[in-house]
């Protein structure tokens, strides 16, 4: 390792003097492996050692992605060398084409290394591994060429990312001093501005309880939900996709001391009739769920308030909580709002969906949540496959969850309620085919509850 260390010196990769970091501290030290493409030896030799100290810490991946922009060259070369799968990320998301932040095939759900030149606090790897999680992949490990030994390693961890690294600054200065390279005055000021210049772990945010959240929230609904949440023992919400009125007000009866929430699609029943809505209803009351519409608006202002407010079915009149997609703009919100607020409803967007293939970006889903944040009073949270805020105000819903991971022919992707609700941090979990097609809908709702909930108390320890 001497010989690469003195090949990085030579090239000016490692500097010693007065440097204004990004942060804008004054460093002794600079690392600059930007000058590697112009050192296409050295640059082998790099992508190489980070190869095998990835392999060396254990760390299982399918495809590898380099931290924009200085990490790029060397993924590529670990990828063409070794034949593993290589995506990239972009800075940021096209405003054309497909939209993606990141680039190349994704095999959901598989594990891809995050591949970066220095590490300092962290934080493009964890900006790295976020997008790249949002595109579905998983994250556990990453490959630094060196550690600047100034927390980046421990921040990582708390994040449930592994860094395996081929130097440490502690390393590169020993190796110059011992070569004649620095002094030991110069090597003993670096040691001193890397110990005072340390960047603490960021704890993760404390996991409310649904209880300390009651207080804590704006929205009447909300707190009426997490009321029903906490006295039920439950966060399953049952998606009741029959087309059936009878069967479907035969399992909503059976399963309703067990959930929280009944979600239906009005327009797939049969024959619906107003006596039917009114048994919905007073099913609702009588095991203390809310009703909850999957009508998933998606049109401007004027004719969502339409929509909702009339009509056959007459959402508005029984439907405590309705969705809407935020790709027509705020001006569905504040359509569906004239109606919902004064009868006390509230609003889910859809932020994130489970089905495989979606047109749903990085961005979009920041441009949603922003949108609800703009229309607290009445958007109670987000149907996403994962926690997208802390604000204890937003509920996130996350659907396609089955007690086995997989998918369905139709390209349902399933989420089990532990990786929901402790892994992705999300509140309440939809289930439908897995309580409704079971042989006992009662035991397997009863099953759901008690998986859904237990993973809901582990998270809070």
């Amino acid at each position: 390792m001497d010989s690469l260390v003195l090949d990085l010196f030579a090239i000016e990769a490692v500097k010693f003097g007065d440097f204004k970091l990004k942060s804008g501290i004054q460093s002794p030290i600079y690392f600059d492996l930007r000058v590697l493409v112009s050192h296409p030896r050295v640059l082998e030799r790099v992508s190489e050692q980070l190869w095998l100290a990835a392999e060396k810490g254990g760390a299982s991946f399918a495809t590898v992605c380099g931290v924009p922009y200085t990490a790029l060259p060397m993924a590529t070369l670990v990828s063409v060398r070794h034949g593993v799968p290589m995506v990239m990320k972009r800075r940021e998301a096209k405003d054309h084409g497909t939209k993606k932040l990141i680039e190349g095939s994704i095999i959901e759900e598989s594990a891809c290394l995050v591949i970066e030149d220095v590490v300092t606090s962290g934080g493009s790897v964890l900006e790295t591994a976020q997008a790249l999680t949002e595109a579905k992949l998983v994250v556990k490990d990453a490959v630094v060429f060196l550690d600047r030994e100034q927390g980046g390693r421990e921040r990582l961890f708390e994040k449930g990312i592994k860094l395996h690294s081929v130097l440490t600054v502690s390393h590169v200065l020993a190796t110059l001093e011992r070569l004649g390279k620095i002094d030991s005055m110069t090597s003993a000021q670096v040691r001193e501005f890397i110990r005072a210049n340390t960047f603490s772990p960021v704890a993760a945010p404390k996991v409310l309880s649904y209880e300390e959240r009651v207080p804590l929230v704006e929205n009447s609904l909300t707190k009426r939900l997490l009321r029903v949440m906490i006295e039920k023992r439950t966060n399953l919400v049952f998606s009741a996709d029959l087309k059936s009125k009878e069967k479907l007000i035969e399992v909503i009866d059976s399963i309703g001391p067990y959930v929280c929430m009944v979600k239906t699609h009005i327009d797939i029943i049969e024959n619906v009739t107003s006596e039917f809505v009114t048994c919905l209803t007073q099913l609702a009351t009588k095991h203390n769920f809310l009703l909850f519409e999957d009508r998933k608006f998606c049109d401007i202002g004027n004719t969502v308030e339409y929509q909702y407010g009339h009509g056959t079915f007459e959402i508005s009149q029984w439907a405590d909580v309705i969705n809407a997609h935020a790709l027509p703009g705020p001006g569905i919100v504040e359509g569906l709002k004239k109606v919902g607020q004064l009868r006390g409803r509230g609003c889910l967007l859809i932020a994130e969906m489970s089905s495989k293939g979606n047109l749903i970006s990085s961005a979009y889903t920041q441009e949603t949540v922003a949108m609800a944040m703009a229309y607290r009073d009445f958007v109670i949270g987000f149907i996403a496959m994962r926690k997208l805020t802390d604000d204890p105000n937003f509920l996130h819903f996350t659907p396609g969850v089955h007690l086995a991971s997989g998918g369905d022919t139709l390209g349902q992707q399933y989420l089990t309620p532990e990786e929901v609700i402790k892994n992705r941090r999300s509140d309440l979990i939809i289930v439908g085919r897995g309580i409704y097609e079971a042989t006992d809908p009662v035991e397997a709702a009863k099953l759901y509850r008690k998986e859904a909930y237990k993973a809901y108390e582990e998270s809070l320890k």
